[in-house]
């Protein structure tokens, strides 16, 4: 092991229990190569995973405010994905940390994406369990500063129904109406279908699990459709 004393300084939180930090950098070829049940950094990894989860969705939410889940979820994915969090890991060169068997220091462990990915998760979970939630959470929101601040939703996702009526508004006064069109399946799993019109025109339809995720889904939609016909009308 390097010098964790430095390490926990770059981490921003010092240890009380030094074999939390330990084992998040053990890696589980460590018992395959023992042939025995020895402890290593799985289970923490999965505890990591979900803090990690908990803290990034509650930053994103507060960050975007009129995003709907499907935004949310696809903005948390960019920071969350193996090569981002593998990055992290590098950044604070948990590498030189792992305690891995000889067969994987000799085949480049240290800087394999998924071993660091599984220690920053794993580091995490120690974290949290030797400082709890709010240690957790100081850590993370440091990390991702940068990523948080700098992260757009993806175009047309944030207000769609507003993006829309932007639109529309803009060739006419007259407002895009939504009319419910059917609902399907059982009642803890409806699926709803909407369309939206304009000037009594339809311009798309869209489903959802809500009345309202099903007319932002046209709304979205119509955006696309008339995004994608405006090149030929100039």
């Amino acid at each position: 092991m390097s010098d964790l004393a430095e390490l926990q300084q770059r981490l921003g939180h010092t240890f009380r229990d030094e074999s939390l930090l330990r084992l998040a950098f053990t890696h589980p070829s460590v018992a395959h190569d023992a042939n025995a049940p020895l402890p290593h950094n799985q289970r923490l990894e999965f505890l990591g995973d979900s803090v990690l989860g908990l803290i990034l969705s509650r930053a994103l939410y507060e960050k975007f405010p009129t995003a709907d889940e499907g935004a949310l979820t696809k903005s948390r994915a960019k920071l969350v994905n193996a090569a981002a969090l593998a990055a992290h890991g590098r950044t604070l060169g948990l590498g030189a940390h792992l305690i891995l068997s000889r067969g994987e220091e000799n085949t480049g462990g240290r800087e394999r994406t998924s071993a660091l990915t599984d220690a920053f998760e794993a580091l995490l979970g120690a974290i949290f369990m030797d400082g709890g939630f709010e240690a957790a959470r100081e850590f993370v929101l440091r990390e991702f500063a940068g990523e948080i601040r700098e992260l757009d939703l993806p175009a047309g996702i944030d207000n769609p129904k507003g993006e829309l009526q932007e639109l529309l508004q803009a060739q006419s006064p007259v407002a895009p109406e939504y009319e419910f069109i059917a609902a399907s399946g059982p009642d803890h799993d409806r699926v709803f279908e909407c369309a939206v019109k304009h000037a009594g025109a339809e311009l798309a339809r869209g489903t959802g699990k809500s009345k309202k995720a099903a007319e932002s889904a046209a709304a979205l939609a119509a955006l696309e459709k008339l995004r994608a016909e405006k090149p030929a009308a100039t």
